[in-house]
């Protein structure tokens, strides 16, 4: 912790910022080790403080020893003055994008009543993109999560028949994964058949699996907070013509996009990786999502593969690799792995076995 404060007061310095207050709770977490649902960070260049309620005061003492823990109570005019005086802070910045306006409007209340009034600056990704590089003690978390999401699928898929219903085999992966370790889940986990899988962020219903449509599973796992993600698409019975075509290339494009992609590209060049693969076979319309998002405290996050994205590449970044195909009416095929940036290269964390 006392390492990411560095860099976060580094940030601070190249910002032109005296101070921050952090509310996003993976960003708290991140800086503190505190992972009560409720408090604000203040962070300035001398000063570090965890203004939690009455209910979180214990444990952010435990979690977050590099932090001065502030009891509070109120809306921010009746706290933050006081703390921000000890800081001395003139320009204070606030996370623009986890702010909502009326909490805006209480924050300024807040400024207001410090002498001289701080200024208040939007900041966009300060603390996100030093969390898009992962240290030795993230990683590790990230290769148990993806291990453990491997093990869900290779206990639970072997053992599927036609005729299961798209909840029953969710409720089965889940189940799976709680007794195996995993906090809870770190998204809704997505089992979509036939039709249904045409629907990217599709939810489990009570369809009712068939033989020979594809069945698109999109599941993660949760270690010590650190997720992973990975979606397999199968088929059960006999493949037809048009599961094996689209299949082919879904794979195509990612095994390209994995085996090609390096350190020092954007996230809009490595997206082209594999939507290039998709256009060329014709379905270019048909994959309408980005090529993959980071993978850490959070299910999504920096960087993101996708059009438009000016995000650099960069040794020690986890990300997913997850192009798809949806055809309305028929189906869809995705396939996505976790993997990591070494050395400029990509090495997959995700290992669970692909059908073709």
């Amino acid at each position: 912790m006392v390492k990411r404060l560095a860099n976060l007061r580094s940030r601070l310095a190249q910002n032109s910022l005296d101070a921050v207050i952090i509310s996003q709770a993976e960003n708290r977490r991140y800086l503190s080790g505190f992972t009560g649902s409720a408090g604000f960070l203040i962070v300035s260049k001398q000063k570090a403080f965890l203004a939690t309620d009455f209910r979180y005061i214990e444990q952010a003492q435990a979690q977050a020893p590099d932090f001065e823990v502030v009891r509070i109570k109120g809306d921010f005019s009746e706290w933050l003055p006081g703390l921000l005086s000890d800081t001395g802070a003139a320009r204070l910045g606030f996370e623009a994008k986890d702010i909502s306006f009326s909490t805006y409007k209480e924050l300024t209340k807040g400024v207001s009543g410090t002498k001289p009034e701080a200024a208040l600056v939007p900041t966009d990704s300060l603390v996100e993109s030093l969390r898009s590089i992962k240290d030795e003690k993230e990683l590790k978390h990230i290769e148990k999560a993806a291990a453990l999401a491997d093990a869900a699928l290779a206990e639970v898929l072997p053992g599927v028949q036609p005729g299961i219903s798209e909840k029953e085999l969710a409720w089965r992966i889940e189940s799976f994964l709680r007794r195996n370790g995993s906090e809870p889940m770190p998204f809704e986990l997505i089992v979509a058949s036939g039709p249904n899988s045409a629907l990217p962020h599709a939810r489990p219903t009570d369809k009712v699996i068939a033989t020979g449509e594809p069945v698109m599973i999109d599941i993660g796992a949760k270690v010590n907070g650190y997720c992973s993600d990975i979606t397999r698409t199968i088929c059960l019975g006999a493949e037809d013509n048009t599961f094996r075509r689209i299949y082919d290339i879904v794979l195509g494009a990612q095994l390209t996009a994995m085996s090609t992609m390096q350190a020092g590209m954007s996230g809009e060049q490595a997206d082209r990786l594999a939507r290039t693969v998709i256009e060329q076979a014709g379905y270019g319309d048909a994959f309408g999502h980005g090529t993959g998002h980071g993978v850490g405290l959070a299910p999504h996050e920096m960087p993101r593969l996708g059009t438009k994205s000016a995000d650099t590449l960069t040794d020690g970044m986890v990300f997913t690799v997850e192009p798809g195909i949806y055809v309305s009416g028929w189906g869809g095929v995705r396939i996505e792995d976790t993997v990591i940036l070494e050395n400029g290269k990509a090495r997959t964390l995700t290992r669970a076995r692909k059908i073709r």
